[in-house]
């Protein structure tokens, strides 16, 4: 079994959850502990690749966010694959469903922008709002779902799971990335998240999560932001921050050549052959 507690009817759970979850602040999320089997979750962290050294990784280093990412199914182990495909399962889906009042919702077979995530030291993922079309199937990204497989991590190895407000003026959640954690919240424009505090953690560790996206056709009115019906990531900055410092020597040299006449670099070309 998936779920810990093997009695546990997820449809029944669902509902006694949707209260908390549909009421919470500064928009619907729940965060869950201890929900999942520990002997299932130890699988997926043994089959947990080093995305840092794998091929076809998805890899994002800017001034908003320096992390890895799976691609697809190319990166999941057998036990990671059944785990996952479960959470895309009717029986998951039907909890998803009766927690956050949603109806409808479509799981990603994709795996588009989910699957496995990771941070090495340094990395981080500042406040943002979602992208909220899926780019294949043209539907619309309702539900986040998020999964940490953290041992032994604390407050100082960075990586909180933070929600802020629409104007973002206050973090209501601040969540330590926990193994056997669970973070799930409601996607919209204004669903603002992220993990902004740099990783700090002992070489050969990195921060380790499941993340997945649920869909559906169409969205409620209310939701709709005229000029954005069809976005990618919308990032925010919290108070204070500072972006982080992406220039490279590669574009300093390139900046040079701007005020540099090519001639002379013709000339040098042809000194040093």
């Amino acid at each position: 079994m998936y779920i810990k507690n093997s009695n546990l009817d997820l449809e029944e759970f669902g509902k006694a959850k949707s209260s908390e979850y549909q009421d919470n602040k500064p928009f619907p999320h729940i965060v869950i502990k201890d929900m999942f089997s520990n002997d299932i979750l130890d699988k997926v962290l043994d089959e947990f690749p080093d995305l840092r050294s794998s091929e076809g990784k998805l890899s994002y280093d800017n001034e908003h966010e320096l992390k890895l990412a799976s691609r697809g199914e190319d990166h999941f182990g057998p036990e990671t694959k059944h785990f996952l495909h479960f959470l895309n399962s009717r029986p998951f889906i039907v909890f998803l469903e009766e927690m956050t009042g949603i109806n409808g919702l479509i799981p990603d077979p994709h795996f588009f922008g989910g699957g496995l995530h990771e941070l090495k030291n340094g990395g981080f993922l500042n406040i943002h709002a979602d992208f909220n079309r899926h780019p294949k199937m043209q539907l619309d990204r309702r539900l986040n779902l998020l999964i940490y497989l953290n041992k032994d991590w604390k407050p100082e190895n960075g990586g909180q799971f933070e929600l802020w407000d629409k104007e973002m003026k206050e973090c209501h959640v601040d969540v330590v990335p926990e193994f056997n954690t669970m973070a799930m919240f409601s996607t919209t424009d204004y669903s603002y998240h992220g993990n902004p505090n740099p990783i700090n953690c002992e070489e050969g560790n990195s921060r380790k999560s499941i993340a997945l996206y649920y869909y559906t056709n169409g969205r409620p009115d209310e939701e709709i932001n005229p000029g954005l019906e069809d976005h990618s990531t919308l990032f925010k900055i919290r108070p204070g921050q500072l972006l982080r410092n992406t220039q490279s020597k590669t574009s300093i040299k390139q900046t040079i050549a701007l005020f540099i006449p090519p001639i002379l670099f013709k000339i040098r070309d042809r000194l040093f052959r």
